[in-house]
């Protein structure tokens, strides 16, 4: 008995210790914000959200600086995307200002030794500062740590790390999750049969965000999720992972919810098999989103998750703060999914818009962590922009 309550103490205080630096790192944040984003309810458990130790962080080297982007995959239209806007926007445009050197890419493949050896790499070729992306949220964890001891910081975007040096930035995964599962829900009038088509299982991203769709779901006890299966974020993956899923499964089918980047393999796979009246989810792919444009009764509305440009311009902002030592308050920043309805897209889209179109909506900045709302999460908030040495 004197053994447990040691344990049960010890327990106690380490979850004291954990309140305290979650409350330092939030308590200066607007409170909406916080209410919104990172209430415990509808925060996965695991995302950091404590106080941030770059507090008083100082760049090893004066700019421009040499950024490493430890890529773990690009075999789908968001990753193309992003990685479009990387080298088309945001290297000319801040090589321009005089505060970047350059970007040095590595691509891992879903292999995570392979990505901790390029990491390693970058470190040891004399990078600045290091993003990742969607990555595994504890494999890189030592790595980090190894950046960290020769002055390079993390920054992950679309999905966190645990690391307590790394800085995170996306969408609250499970609130927009939650947000797709109870509109899909709302859609079927509280009742129906839901496929659920997850993004690549193990991802923080993905398994946050299908958290929150199972419990948006779960909102209408008539709603019955009879099938989960993993898209891969891939198109061509969740197409064909769909066909062998309805041909085995020859029952009524309501509605599908399904990840981004998959929802046009989704839409292939539904019309393949002509079966009727099937409500699917859409996200950002701009030929979801024209296929949506053109048949109004497809769904009701369609949740931004995760633009692509926007994700890593926001995470690349974060990054270019830390660096001009503005000082980032807690380990994740994370902004609102932005809700869009078909009368958004009929402006957004042309009549004729392309259905097969491998490019993705991208909501801006002003949507998708402004410059006032980056503010409330850094000690020393300025634009990064006009930063002077």
């Amino acid at each position: 008995m004197v053994k447990f309550g040691k344990l049960a103490m010890a327990a106690s205080a380490l979850a004291l210790c954990v309140s305290t630096a979650q409350a330092e790192g939030l308590a200066s944040l607007n409170p909406d914000v916080v209410e919104r984003l990172y209430n415990p309810e509808m925060l996965d458990p695991a995302q950091p959200v404590g106080a941030s130790p770059l507090i008083d962080f100082v760049a090893k080297n004066p700019p421009p600086w040499k950024i490493g982007y430890a890529s773990s995959y690009a075999g789908n239209t968001w990753r193309a995307n992003a990685m479009a806007h990387l080298q088309k926007e945001i290297i000319p445009k801040w090589q321009e200002l005089g505060l970047l050197d350059e970007v040095i890419i590595t691509q891992s493949n879903l292999n995570d030794s392979t990505q901790i050896q390029q990491m390693r790499q970058l470190v040891d070729q004399g990078v600045d500062a290091i993003i990742v992306c969607c990555s595994n949220p504890t494999a890189l964890n030592q790595t980090v740590q190894y950046a960290m001891d020769q002055g390079v910081p993390t920054f992950s975007f679309t999905g966190y790390l645990t690391a307590e040096t790394s800085v995170n930035s996306s969408v609250n995964y499970q609130v927009a999750g939650f947000e797709i599962g109870k509109r899909m829900a709302e859609e079927l009038g509280g009742e129906g049969n839901v496929l659920v088509v997850e993004g690549i299982p193990g991802t923080s991203a993905s398994d946050s965000q299908d958290r929150g769709v199972k419990a948006g779901l779960a909102t209408a006890p008539g709603i019955k999720v009879v099938g989960s299966i993993a898209g891969m974020w891939t198109d061509q993956v969740a197409q064909g992972e769909v066909q062998k899923w309805l041909a085995t499964h020859p029952g009524k089918l309501d509605g599908i919810v399904v990840q981004s980047a998959a929802e046009m393999g989704v839409i292939r796979a539904i019309a393949q098999s002509g079966r009727q009246d099937v409500k699917i989810a859409v996200g950002g792919e701009l030929g979801a989103l024209c296929t949506w444009r053109k048949n109004p009764d497809l769904i009701a509305s369609a949740v931004q998750t995760w633009p692509p440009g926007d994700d890593i311009a926001l995470t690349w902002d974060i990054m270019m703060r830390t660096l001009q030592g503005q000082g980032p308050k807690v380990q994740s920043v994370l902004v609102d999914p932005v809700v869009l309805s078909h009368a958004d897209i009929m402006e957004m889209l042309p009549e004729d818009c392309d259905e097969n179109a491998p490019n993705w909506l991208n909501v801006g900045k002003d949507a998708w962590g402004s410059q006032a709302y980056l503010d409330q999460f850094f000690a020393n908030p300025a634009d990064p922009t006009k930063y002077k040495p």
